[in-house]
């Protein structure tokens, strides 16, 4: 059984993304601290035994600062991630749509056409239900698929159901 994230798990997840941020920004601080003090002590007194352990831990301390940076960025991503999946599972479609239609830029126009072509009305019933030439909802719909970067009304659709699953789903022959 795969593991899903509970809506309390991925609140505590947000919650520490902060808290990480913070401690890498002060062993980012220190690793800076100690390689300068250690170059120091190497330009003042050459490296000796003790000055090579101390710039060996510095170095190591700036690595792991790289590591914790890294962290927090995938951290930052798949809280970002999990709250767009739980905003569609929570029935959020209308906003996972709008938010579409704002990346896209489309007027407002376009998305009428866009939301009723992802209904299934032809092109004939939308411009009979927009009051307009079904030339102007043929043209509408082409700068929709041009400004999803689609080129079909299903490549379209495909776009949102997308957004609705978690799970791959597996091809008949794959059984």
């Amino acid at each position: 059984m795969a593991h899903r994230p509970t809506k309390s798990r991925i609140a505590l997840g947000d919650r520490l993304a902060p808290a990480v941020s913070f401690v890498v920004a002060v062993q980012a601080v220190a690793a800076v601290f100690f390689i300068g003090d250690a170059l120091a002590d190497i330009r003042n007194a050459g490296p000796s035994p003790h000055i090579v352990i101390e710039a060996v831990i510095a170095l190591a301390l700036l690595a792991g600062v790289a590591v914790g940076a890294l962290q927090v960025r995938r951290m930052w991503m798949e809280g970002r991630r999990r709250q767009a999946a739980l905003a569609v599972a929570a029935g959020a479609l209308s906003e996972v749509v709008a938010q579409r239609f704002r990346d896209w830029r489309l007027t407002p126009a376009e998305a009428d056409v866009t939301v009723f072509a992802l209904k299934g009305f032809d092109v004939a019933e939308i411009a009979v239900l927009r009051g307009s030439a079904a030339g102007t909802v043929r043209a509408q719909l082409a700068r929709v698929y041009e400004k999803a970067g689609v080129n079909s009304r299903s490549a379209l659709a495909i776009l949102f159901l997308d957004d609705l699953m978690t799970t791959p789903v597996m091809s008949p022959e794959a059984s």
